[in-house]
């Protein structure tokens, strides 16, 4: 018998079979690809010769003119010699004449199809056609066959990293929250431990200006009184600048009032933040977390990132205080991230840009029920719109490797969606900004 691969070379190219290392996103040009095509018009022997020699190959493509015109699979062609006389009929006789026989039903996928799509779509086949042979369009004109034995192996595999990584996110998600309900205790303790002495001070402030200014009234009347006073007490005045203090004093006082009052601000927002563990939802004043998430994150807004605040007329949303916070916390994070990000690229203040954050809330009227729209904007450098898709995706991040986990927008989403009924939308341009709208119901 002569050999097929000397009298044609093009015909019998098998590849050597391999495991792929699939991924969620892996498509059939990955997989073992069977490169068989022949003329229409070479007889049939030729391809009884090469499902001889390879018992792996699926089938054979036939080729027209350098197109394809089908595909003949080896339970086909098997099929139709086992038939009375089909030996004496097909074995001589060019390929085109048995393909007249065949039911053709030809599956052409491109290559880049992923594998749990091409697996679908072979599934959706009519049960005569389902365990047939795909053809895998690589380039325009570049043909391949694939075993669909191997795209219904390759999806099992896929569908168990599929279960492998939602069981690692569900982990990810679980710590994460056991991390942020004992980070919630932690700071609800060190606030109440911080507040009793900040209130003793803020409580006591009011007499102790009342008896400063006494003090310096006092001081006054004296030295109206004494108009010449002694050489020692002249010096000791001198000293101690007494007229510096007298003056100092008031000022001094002040600025401390300040702190503490501000202080006070910050440990209410601490505590307002740390009630990530809530059960229930109470009636809660909206800009109020707005307010406790920006006085924590103060600190990073210094940078020279305008704060731009528009308030409607809210009534009291029931929700939890503390998850709105963290949501809040997250969406205003990511907006200065993604500020700073562009002012390493174009400088702070360049030309007509200012960092800025907008955050609006507006009272949207329905029928059937009212919502309370939150929105949190920068202009900063936007999201690709390729990626768009995925940004709450668990795990998903833009941010370099250490500064993101992936799972902020991811937990942000399920806050708003499942914990609260809401909606959380985005719109983003590249370049221009990113806004997240945020959609309460109100009961």
């Amino acid at each position: 018998m002569v050999s097929l691969q000397h009298t044609y070379p093009e015909l019998s190219v098998l590849p050597q079979l391999k495991t792929p290392n699939l991924t969620l996103d892996s498509t059939i040009r990955e997989l073992n690809l069977y490169n068989f095509q022949v003329e229409s018009v070479q007889p049939g022997r030729d391809v009884a010769q090469s499902f001889q020699l390879n018992p792996l190959l699926p089938g054979v493509i036939l080729i027209q003119h350098r197109k394809i015109i089908g595909m003949i699979s080896r339970r086909q062609f098997l099929e139709q010699m086992s038939r009375p006389y089909g030996l004496e009929l097909f074995l001589k006789r060019p390929l085109h004449s048995l393909y007249r026989f065949v039911s053709a039903d030809v599956l052409i996928l491109r290559g880049d199809t992923k594998i749990v799509d091409a697996a679908r779509r072979s599934l959706q086949r009519t049960p005569k056609f389902v365990y047939e042979p795909i053809v895998v369009e690589l380039e325009p004109g570049t043909y391949r066959l694939l075993d669909v034995h191997q795209v219904l192996v390759a999806q099992s595999q896929i569908q168990e990293l599929t279960t492998q990584l939602l069981h690692e996110q569900t982990q990810a998600q679980m710590i994460q929250t056991e991390k942020m309900a004992s980070l919630g205790q932690m700071v609800a303790g060190i606030a109440h431990e911080i507040k009793n002495p900040v209130g003793c001070i803020t409580g006591n402030f009011e007499f102790l200006d009342d008896y400063c200014a006494k003090l310096i009234e006092l001081l006054t009347a004296y030295a109206a009184e004494v108009s010449q006073p002694s050489e020692d007490l002249s010096q000791l005045k001198e000293e101690h600048e007494l007229d510096f203090i007298l003056e100092d004093l008031p000022k001094i006082l002040t600025s401390m009032k300040l702190g503490s009052e501000r202080l006070t601000k910050i440990i209410g927002s601490l505590q307002n933040f740390s009630h990530m563990d809530e059960s229930k939802h109470q009636p809660a004043n909206i800009h109020e977390c707005i307010e406790s998430t920006l006085i924590i994150l103060n600190n990073r807004i210094k940078t020279g990132i305008r704060i731009s605040k528009n308030y409607a007329n809210l009534p009291l949303v029931n929700c939890s205080s503390g998850q709105l916070s963290q949501v809040f916390m997250n969406l205003i994070s990511n907006a200065i991230d993604a500020l700073n990000e562009k002012i390493e690229k174009v400088g702070n203040g360049s030309g007509s840009w200012q960092p800025q954050i907008e955050i609006s809330t507006h009272l949207l009227p329905e029928k059937e029920r009212d919502w309370v729209l939150v929105q949190i904007g920068d202009n900063g450098t936007g999201i690709a719109p390729n990626i768009q898709e995925r940004i709450f995706e668990t795990f998903f991040t833009t941010k370099p490797v250490g500064k993101g986990t992936g799972l902020g927008l991811a937990i942000t989403h399920q806050i708003v969606t499942e914990k609260h009924e809401g909606k959380l939308l985005m719109h983003s341009q590249l370049e221009k900004g990113t806004t997240f709208e945020i959609l309460l119901p109100l009961v």
